[in-house]
């Protein structure tokens, strides 16, 4: 038997992790005087307008990965019932806490030498690690044994693709993602960056639009030039507190692929958006690549 773990940083809700069998890690972050605060741990419910109207009234949070010891205090009573891990995660490639996973996990392979870790790198953050998270969590409510899960995710990872918009550049600025001369020139021309996570599970700018429409219309032309089997998986619409410009965008794809088309408006979580910063606005689909 195996037991599904996801964290925050996939979008995922509580009450969602409950219904799919995931028990759910905290990715923390800091917005005022240091405290760390621990996501649906610290609080039950995420109130997106108010996280997110402190960051457009200045505040820069902070973020950090886990210690060894906060993965062992996740991992060790699943050992203990007897149970294998299976862990769906954002990108390894984005953060240094999954270097504090390894460790954590060589004190309890020691420990617990019959049990097991699998994970699946989802190779992504925020909505496009929702929708993989769910699929798999289907799967598991399936009967999927942890090799079909893992061969599934070998086979399918990389064909779920996001690509979104930032609408103020500061927020990346801070976390390395843009140049701070990049910044000054995209608020005043109102130039947004398109950025798409690769197959590496690294953040990149694929290209530029003018002023929300023209990055919405950037990223649906994405959506209609990669999708594959648009309708036999969920649409993922992500906003940072910008729910007209998401419903619109959730109208569009309707309007282009069918009232049938499955589609869910999430909200990035905290940790994430403490990167992307308030009004950000992207799509989740399966595609043919990246």
């Amino acid at each position: 038997m195996f037991q599904l773990f996801t964290d925050t940083d996939t979008d995922i809700l509580p009450e969602e992790a409950s219904f799919y069998g995931y028990k759910l890690i905290s990715m923390p972050y800091a917005i005022k005087d240091g405290e760390t605060v621990y996501p649906y741990e610290d609080f039950e419910s995420f109130d997106s307008r108010v996280f997110y109207n402190s960051l457009r009234n200045g505040t820069l949070p902070t973020t950090y990965g886990l210690s060894p010891v906060k993965y062992m205090e996740y991992f060790e009573p699943t050992l203990k019932e007897g149970k294998d891990i299976l862990y769906v995660h954002f990108s390894a490639a984005m953060s240094g806490t999954f270097d504090s996973m390894k460790l954590a996990w060589k004190e309890l392979s020691e420990k617990y030498p019959d049990r097991k870790l699998y994970t699946v790198d989802t190779k992504a953050i925020t909505i496009c690690s929702n929708n993989i998270v769910k699929e798999i969590g289907e799967m598991a409510l399936r009967g999927a044994s942890a090799e079909e899960i893992l061969a599934w995710a070998h086979a399918e990872v990389d064909k779920f693709a996001v690509y979104f918009f930032a609408d103020d550049l500061k927020f990346f600025v801070r976390s390395g993602r843009v140049s701070g001369l990049s910044a000054v020139f995209g608020g005043i021309l109102g130039i947004r960056p398109i950025i798409n996570i690769s197959e590496d599970g690294i953040m990149g700018s694929v290209a530029k639009a003018k002023g929300r429409k023209g990055a919405i219309n950037k990223i649906l032309a994405y959506v209609d030039e990669l999708q594959d089997n648009i309708k036999d998986h969920r649409v993922i619409v992500g906003h940072a507190d910008a729910p007209e410009l998401a419903a619109e965008v959730e109208l569009r794809l309707k309007e282009k692929y069918g009232d049938d088309l499955r589609t869910e408006i999430v909200v990035v979580n905290p940790t994430a958006g403490s990167h992307c910063g308030p009004d950000t606005v992207g799509v989740c689909f399966h595609a043919k690549h990246r």
